[in-house]
């Protein structure tokens, strides 16, 4: 059976720009944060992962925004007795809803540290988070095999 531990957690980046943009008062905008995960391994201790959750919004000229942020955070996770693609899929979910808290915990405080009303996101499993998580039929992960120093 699968064992894990997060042994460190960090805030890679955390960024806040406003985008002086013209809008009509009362004007509503649709705020729809971008989430992404990236899982390494480390080649010289094979029981070390290196998780990183990223919470993104940004403007475009489709969909413009008040602000731009990014919130970043990477984590350590010992994890034995990763064997087989069942186990990583448990492993990436675990270590999501490990994450989740802190990262839902550094956004609201960057926006309100910036002074605009904050961003507070729903609390979710970490096995909806991410569309490749939510059932076992449709299910793909990618490690990235390479080293991190």
């Amino acid at each position: 059976m699968i064992e894990y531990s997060m042994k460190n957690l960090t805030a890679d980046e955390l960024s806040f720009k406003m985008n002086h943009i013209k809008a009509e008062p009362n004007t509503r905008f649709e705020i729809k944060p971008l989430f992404s995960r990236r899982i390494q391994g480390v080649n010289e201790n094979p029981l070390i992962h290196i998780v990183t959750l990223e919470c993104k919004v940004e403007t475009t000229e489709e969909s413009p925004k008040p602000f731009n942020l990014l919130v970043r955070l990477v984590a350590v996770f010992e994890v034995k007795n990763l064997q087989t693609d069942e186990d990583r899929r448990f492993f990436a979910v675990n270590a999501t809803e490990t994450m989740f808290p802190y990262l839902r915990a550094a956004l609201t405080n960057l926006t309100a540290d910036a002074l605009i009303p904050p961003i507070v996101l729903p609390v979710v499993s970490g096995a909806t988070l991410f569309p490749e998580d939510r059932g076992p039929a449709s299910y793909t992960i990618n490690f990235d095999p390479k080293t991190v120093n």
